[in-house]
Formats: C-alpha cells, sequence, structure tokens
C-alpha cells in the first residue's frame, strides 16, 4: 500500500488527495501485473516438469540457429548402401545441416566444407525393425494389462530414445497404442524411431488378440470394452462388418497399415497355436477398407493354414509363420507376399515365458524356425527382418542381437540387407499412409 493510503489524514492536511489504489483504472493494472506474475510462474513451472522428463527421454530438441553453418565433408569412408551386397571404399559424404545432401565423387566435395577423415570406417543406412511393439516391449504383460495407461506411455517414449541409439531409425509397429508416441517424435518432442504404426490389432473372440481372463466371460453386446481395448492394444471383433469398421477406425487414426490376427500365439494362453483365426470373409473384409486407403493388411499366422487363408484373402505380409510347410511357402513366393521373419530360437534375448502352455509353444516356434529361413531362401521369398520383443522389460536392449541371429542363416550383408533395403521395400507397401 502507498504512504498516503496508510495515512489519510496527512495526506488531506497536505493538501494532497487520497491515491486511486481502488479506482478501476488501478484495478485494471494490478489483473494485468498479477496475470504476467501468474505466466512467468507456469512458464518456471512447465520448465522445471521438462527438466524432470528429461530423465525419461522427453526432453524438447536442442533449438538450433537459424544461419546455415558450414557443410561438412566425411571422406576416406567404406559403405554398405543397404542393397548391394558389398562394401563401397573411399566414399565420400557431405552433409548439409542435419541431412546428407549427396555422396560428391572422391576429393571433389565444395570448397568451403569442412573436412573429417573417417579413417576407413563402415557407413550404412538406419536399421529397419519390420516386427515391433513400440509401447508393449518395456513392460510386462500384467504391467500393460492393470498399470495408468500414463506411466505405459512414459516408458514406451523411454524405450524409444534407446531403440533410436541402437541404430534402429525406423520401426514397423504391429500392434499397440503408438499414434501418440509417433506424433511426439514427428514433432521433437520425443526421441525415437520413425513409427509406421498399425494401432490395435484386430482379433476375434478367443484370438491372439483376446487377453480376457476366463473370469470376464461371457461378452454381451452391452459389455463395455476391457482395459487393452480401452488402450488401443487390441480390440476384439467377430463378422466382416465389425472387422471392417475396426479397420476403417485404425485408418482414421492414422494407422499405416492394418495388423489382424490369423492364428493362435505363443503369448496368449486360451487359443492353441495350430488355430486359425478369422474366415477368409473377414480377413478380406480387413483388406478391402486398407486397399481403400492406399495400404495393406499384415497377419500374425504361424502354420500352413491360416497363411494359405491369408493369402487367399489379400493380405501383403506373413508375420511369423514358423510353422509352414513346403507348399505354403512356395504359395508366398508365386504370390509375392512378404514373410516378416523372427530368428525365434528360445535362446538368449528370446521373450521370457513361466506358464507351461506358452513354453511348449515357444518351443514348437523354435523347432520350426531354421526350417522356415531354409525355405524362404531356396524359394526367393521377399522377406525382412523384425524381432517381436514383446512384455520383456530387458529384452529391447537385445533388440541389435537378434540382427546378429540373422548371420547363422546367411551372409552378414545379407542379414543387414533384410533390415535395410528390404524392409524398406515391406514399408513403402504403405504408400502414401507412410507419411
Amino acid at each position: 500500500m502507498c504512504v498516503v493510503c496508510a495515512d489519510p489524514e496527512t495526506a488531506i492536511a497536505a493538501g494532497i488527495d487520497m491515491c486511486l489504489c481502488g479506482a478501476p483504472e488501478t484495478m485494471a493494472a494490478y489483473a494485468r501485473i498479477e496475470a504476467d506474475i501468474s505466466r512467468r510462474q507456469m512458464i518456471g513451472g512447465m520448465a522445471s516438469v521438462v527438466g524432470m522428463f528429461a530423465g525419461f527421454g522427453l526432453a524438447p530438441t536442442e533449438l538450433r540457429a537459424q544461419t546455415p553453418g558450414r557443410p561438412i565433408l566425411l571422406t576416406n569412408l567404406r559403405l554398405f548402401d543397404g542393397e548391394t551386397l558389398s562394401m563401397r571404399d573411399g566414399v565420400d559424404i557431405l552433409i548439409a545441416g542435419n541431412r546428407i545432401s549427396g555422396l560428391p565423387p572422391r576429393g571433389q566435395g565444395p570448397e568451403e566444407a569442412q573436412r573429417i577423415d573417417c579413417g576407413g570406417r563402415a557407413v550404412m543406412p538406419g536399421l529397419i525393425d519390420a516386427h515391433w511393439h513400440t509401447t508393449l516391449v518395456g513392460v510386462s504383460q500384467i504391467v500393460a494389462m492393470t498399470q495408468d495407461v500414463a506411466f505405459l506411455h512414459l516408458v514406451a517414449g523411454r524405450e524409444a530414445g534407446a531403440t533410436l541409439q541402437r541404430g534402429f531409425t525406423t520401426v514397423r509397429d504391429v500392434g499397440g497404442p503408438a499414434f501418440g508416441l509417433k506424433m511426439a517424435i514427428d514433432r521433437g518432442v520425443v526421441a525415437g524411431p520413425r513409427i509406421f504404426p498399425s494401432g490395435a490389432m484386430i482379433s476375434q473372440t478367443g484370438g491372439h488378440g483376446d487377453f480376457r481372463l476366463l473370469n470376464e466371460l461371457p461378452r454381451f453386446p452391452d459389455t463395455p470394452p476391457n482395459n487393452f481395448e480401452r488402450q488401443g492394444v487390441a480390440l476384439i471383433v467377430d463378422g466382416a462388418d465389425l472387422v471392417r469398421r475396426a479397420t476403417r477406425e485404425q485408418l482414421m487414426k492414422g494407422a499405416s497399415q492394418i495388423k489382424i490376427m490369423a492364428g493362435g500365439g505363443v503369448a496368449s494362453l486360451y487359443d492353441p497355436l495350430d488355430g486359425t483365426q478369422f474366415s477368409e470373409d473377414e480377413m478380406r473384409a480387413a483388406v478391402e477398407a486398407a486397399e481403400d486407403w492406399g495400404t495393406y493388411v499384415c497377419a500374425h499366422v504361424y502354420t500352413s493354414h491360416g497363411i494359405q487363408r491369408a493369402i487367399r484373402a489379400g493380405v501383403k505380409s506373413i508375420e511369423h509363420g514358423q510353422l509352414a510347410d513346403e507348399d505354403t511357402v512356395k504359395m508366398m513366393a508365386d504370390t509375392g507376399t512378404w514373410w516378416s521373419l523372427q530368428p525365434f530360437l528360445a535362446d538368449e534375448g528370446s521373450n521370457t515365458f513361466t506358464d507351461p502352455r506358452q513354453i511348449a509353444k515357444q518351443k514348437e516356434v523354435a523347432e520350426g524356425t531354421a526350417r522356415a529361413f531354409g525355405l524362404a531362401k531356396q524359394y526367393g521369398v521377399n522377406f525382412a527382418f523384425g524381432t517381436d520383443i514383446l512384455f520383456n522389460a530387458q529384452g529391447g536392449a537385445g533388440q541389435g542381437l537378434n540382427l546378429t541371429k540373422f548371420a547363422r542363416f546367411m551372409s552378414p550383408l545379407e542379414a543387414l540387407h533384410k533390415a535395410t533395403g528390404a524392409a524398406g521395400q515391406l514399408l513403402a507397401m504403405a504408400g502414401a499412409r507412410a507419411l
């Protein structure tokens, strides 16, 4: 309070008018000052929160000056381009800003460029994991089913940064609520790989995406969605019309491609591995809806019967397929179907299970893995590298280890090709949906 307001009698005696502290003009000025102070406090608080999130890999990207710096010329490199199964020696790479702008002839880069001799080191494109679960890899199944969704996304943000640091600059997410994380990465809020999201895995009742417990049955028309469905992990639908609607909903959310469950799985308890899921008409409904949006459907399935049904329905990518017989592999080759094949060998780095039913199914898949790799190579099937590390908080660190397992079945450069050029061709089938 001002002096005159504190001692009004003195002010009157001195012939001074009373102050205008209570006048409308003064009160409006106070309001503006308080609003400014509140705004500054809010900004300070936001800075503190961002600093706290930095430990989770959620710090915003560094601000950079608008004035372009000198280009950088990396010299004396060995290049694997992701397509040719050989290394090119003596390669120069020109970097302008934060992008590779070209491969000038050796010794002919721009004069103003800063030159760095790389001493014959190797350079290659970023790796692609064509079967990844961005929001499900870093937590256990029970955590994914029961914990607050915000916690799951914070863990996913941290794992996204770790994925990028492992050298995987692109992932095809084949099931889970990855749309928000993709947006955060694309806008520079979080560090992570480029994500090609599928959205919720579309499953029939009792299928591989139906993770309900038995005490949640039966389901009636007015039964609300379970937690996995509310989070966007999976959708349980039956009949061609509902499959079509579920597909369109995921495309509306921004799916690059659609993932359906066409057969039994290892992680799920109640569906047999040899079971076939979804009728051909149901699969075709998903395929038609995806094609109308210029993209394709991939299908989780292990067995020959399920693979053949999926191909007849128009599915373009088979996920897993370790139990395929020779006739089925020929059919994949003849139709140009892609095979997203993982090195499931029940060894180090594999997903861990405790239930005897899951362990038995994992063993069966592992026994078919080596044969599947041999058939894929024998018949020239298009196939790409993927890991499918799932509900495995420690397993994410083994993403690169899984790529080294490919070298058990092919040369190291062939293995790198499956995780670069070949995987890129598979992702390109999403067309404009990949943008």
